[in-house]
Formats: structure tokens, C-alpha cells, sequence
């Protein structure tokens, strides 16, 4: 398979991608990443963009991130809001876990925010739904549908017990 050849190509599943854990808030636009790729305090943010950043990405399809490698003395990361306003992290000599867990914390949704955000997405009250406790108890009660079975019985043809020839028709 051509997609798992690479270095560690797991970070190219889909199980791996969403198992990301940072949701970015939806005031960010832009993500820059500046980091060198020699020099030991480098070395948490080398991990951080090679092993965390395709799920960032993954999470956030709206936000355009980018990485500038070889420009800066000292690892940082930059987030631009939509108002224009800026916001510089430090990650200078942290591992790719510290550097992570503090872009939860500062540009990342919450996880109230995130559960409101996910019952808002399940919206339970689709006119589609029918059944017990939605507006429809049958699909028969939407027009141009069958009438219920219950009150006029089905056509022959429809049934499956004289379609697939387990009663003799009288």
C-alpha cells in the first residue's frame, strides 16, 4: 500500500488522525509554527510538528497552518485571530507532550464548549425522526407515504411472507 510507506506512516490513518485531542477556538485563522531543525532546545518542538501536527490539522480543517523551519533562534508558536490580534507562545526547551497540553489550555476549546458544541450537532428535533418521543409517531403519517399497516393492510406483493413463498395464496 503506497500510504504506509514513509517515516512512521501511522500518522497517516484516520484512527491515529482523529485521535487528536485539540480542538482550536473558532476566533483563530492562522497557526505558525518557527523552530530550527538542529539544536537541542529545538528537539520538543521537531516531535511536536512531526508526530501532533497532522491531527491539529486534521481537527481543524477551517484553520491554515504553517511551519517556518531555519528562521528564528528560538522555537515559538504564533496564532492570528480573526479581530487581528496576535498571541506568541514560548516553547523553547519543552517536549512535544508539555507544548501540547499548554496549546489545550491557551488556544483551545474547552470541554464545556466542545459538548455543547457536540448536542448542538445531534439536534433531536429533525422533522425526519419518528417514533417514540418525536413529533411523528409512524412514517405513515408524512404524506405521500404508505398508509400504516395498522389501519389498512399492506398489498400482497409488499409482504414478505407471501413475496418469498411461505403462505399458499388462496
Amino acid at each position: 500500500m503506497p500510504f504506509m510507506k514513509g517515516p512512521a506512516p501511522i500518522r497517516r490513518t484516520i484512527k491515529y488522525l482523529e485521535a487528536g485531542r485539540l480542538y482550536l477556538k473558532d476566533q483563530i485563522k492562522i497557526l505558525t509554527i518557527n523552530y530550527n531543525m538542529k539544536g537541542d532546545s529545538h528537539q520538543g518542538t521537531r516531535d511536536f510538528v512531526f508526530w501532533l501536527l497532522p491531527q491539529i490539522q486534521y481537527k481543524n480543517p477551517q484553520v491554515q497552518i504553517s511551519t517556518f523551519k531555519n528562521m528564528s533562534p528560538t522555537p515559538f508558536i504564533r496564532a492570528f485571530y480573526n479581530t487581528g490580534d496576535q498571541m506568541l507562545v514560548d516553547v523553547d526547551g519543552k517536549s512535544k507532550e508539555e507544548i501540547y497540553e499548554h496549546l489545550i489550555k491557551v488556544i483551545g476549546k474547552s470541554d464545556t464548549v466542545l459538548k455543547a458544541e457536540s448536542l448542538s450537532r445531534e439536534k433531536k428535533d429533525n422533522p425526519a425522526n419518528f417514533g417514540v418521543g418525536c413529533d411523528r409517531h409512524c412514517i405513515c403519517e408524512i404524506s405521500g407515504q404508505i398508509p400504516c399497516p395498522s389501519t389498512c393492510p399492506l398489498p400482497k406483493h409488499m409482504r414478505g411472507k407471501y413475496k418469498y413463498g411461505k403462505v399458499v395464496e388462496d
